[in-house]
């Protein structure tokens, strides 16, 4: 009685602390937020300084850094990879559990055999002590490799960032584009039907209307692609803030950023490892890998095994006693094990190492872009202004006659192509600086202008 209140006991206490059972059914249909204005964002959350400074508010509109803060908040790819940084931390719990005992129970009954038999049993209790040698190592890889998943979330979470800026800027870009297209035809498209009328009053020729009809075409075609570029663009946004593909947004503000400190870059470089949230990742991954390592070498030693036992034979003697299993190191020797460990911590090493020096050159590289662009943005805007005069005075010569259709029309084409240069010039630089923001670690040195 005493041995079956033991056993039950063991059995209650077991099952006290297991987790219940409960279903989470899937949902066969989209679900998408539709309505923008009644979505909050808690700034409080915000990992990145800029983002966790600033009020959300989208009654007025959504600037870009309030895009980029529902685009935090409400990504889909972010939810799911906050659901596998919950496994990393639970993985990371579990590492840290000791192995329980193992408590066996055998029972024997005599089937033959003088009187006085009785049945007999074995009580056993084991323990697994290597895995108390390498519970160390395995706790700490696991709390590593739990930080490596946060730090790889921050990072996702820099990516989005930077994607919503993007396309934040690349929408304000081609509305502005849009509307210098649209303006020039709505000038050329008046232009078009006086010369009609004057081709209808045989005051001009079919040569000088067929040239406006051919710009007209153009303008057209340009409008159309660029119009199918804002739509995807707006959808791209859309699905990477978890919205309805059919929300309209309503973007507002600017998206300039100021001139850049290319010292405090430079000097920022040689820091890139201890700002970068993937090249932190990369160093807790190491320090994971380093504890593996190292749990593969403790693996090396005999594994021991050791036990209390109580039993009794049929003839009713008790005994008591104890057992030790140790395995014999002659073949195996874990050395498969240390020799994997260690050449993926030779390939974690040189991967860190190629990110680093990967890191720096493509900073480098836009470093270098950035001041060809900004030169070749100054030579344009003059260029613009140029042409923008000359176009205002060939309109005056073009009414007085003294100057033909063709030389008119050439002007103007000129004038459009060079606006159109400007505007994609200056949404290259701010492409790039919003890349920079993501490859630097952090915000951008800027110049005090």
């Amino acid at each position: 009685m005493k041995r079956r209140f033991i056993l039950s006991a063991a059995c209650a206490a077991s099952l006290a602390g297991c987790t219940t059972y409960q279903s989470l059914p899937l949902q066969a249909k989209p679900k998408f937020q539709t309505d923008v204005s009644h979505l909050t964002v808690n700034s409080a959350h915000m990992t990145p300084p800029e983002l966790a400074a600033h009020r959300f508010d989208p009654s007025d509109g959504l600037d870009m850094t309030e895009v980029a803060m529902l685009a935090v908040a409400n990504n889909s790819q972010l939810k799911v990879a906050r659901d596998e940084a919950g496994i990393a931390k639970a993985q990371a719990f579990a590492a840290g559990l000791l192995p329980d005992p193992q408590l066996s129970l055998t029972r024997d009954f005599p089937t033959n055999g003088t009187t006085g038999n009785t049945s007999a049993f074995l009580l056993g209790l084991n323990y697994d002590v290597n895995a108390l040698l390498t519970h160390s190592a395995v706790k700490n890889a696991a709390r590593a490799a739990k930080r490596q998943t946060d730090l790889n979330l921050l990072w996702q979470e820099w990516q989005v960032v930077g994607q919503a800026r993007l396309l934040f800027a690349r929408s304000l870009g081609q509305q502005q584009l849009l509307a210098v297209l649209q303006k020039e035809r709505a000038l050329l498209f008046s232009r078009y039907q006086r010369t009609q009328l004057a081709l209808a009053q045989g005051n001009l020729t079919l040569d000088a209307t067929n040239a406006d009809l051919a710009m007209l075409q153009t303008l057209d075609t340009s409008i159309n692609d660029l119009s199918r570029q804002i739509n995807g663009n707006l959808h791209d946004l859309n699905a990477l803030l978890g919205l309805a593909p059919n929300v309209r947004l309503h973007l507002v503000g600017d998206a300039q950023l100021p001139s850049l400190d290319e010292v405090r870059i430079n000097s920022d470089i040689e820091k890139i490892g201890a700002r970068r949230p993937d090249l932190l990742a990369l160093q807790a991954g190491y320090e994971s890998q380093e504890q593996r390592f190292r749990q593969a070498v403790l693996a090396q030693f005999p594994a021991l095994n050791i036990g209390l036992t109580r039993a009794r034979d049929t003839s009713g003697l008790y005994t008591q006693g104890f057992g030790i299993t140790l395995s014999l190191p002659i073949f195996n020797r874990n050395r498969g094990n240390v020799a994997i460990e260690q050449a993926t911590r030779q390939r974690l090493h040189d991967e860190y190492q190629m990110r680093i020096n990967s890191a720096a050159s493509d900073i480098a590289r836009i470093l270098e872009d950035q001041k060809l662009l900004e030169k070749q943005l100054r030579n344009v805007a003059f260029g613009v202004d140029v042409l923008a005069h000359a176009a205002a005075n060939s309109q005056t010569a073009f009414d007085a006659g003294n100057i033909d259709m063709l030389a008119y029309t050439n002007l103007r084409a000129a004038w459009l192509a060079k606006q159109a240069e400007e505007i994609t010039l200056r949404q290259t630089l701010l492409e790039q600086r919003v890349a920079l923001l993501t490859l630097i670690g952090g915000e951008l040195p800027v110049r005090n202008e």
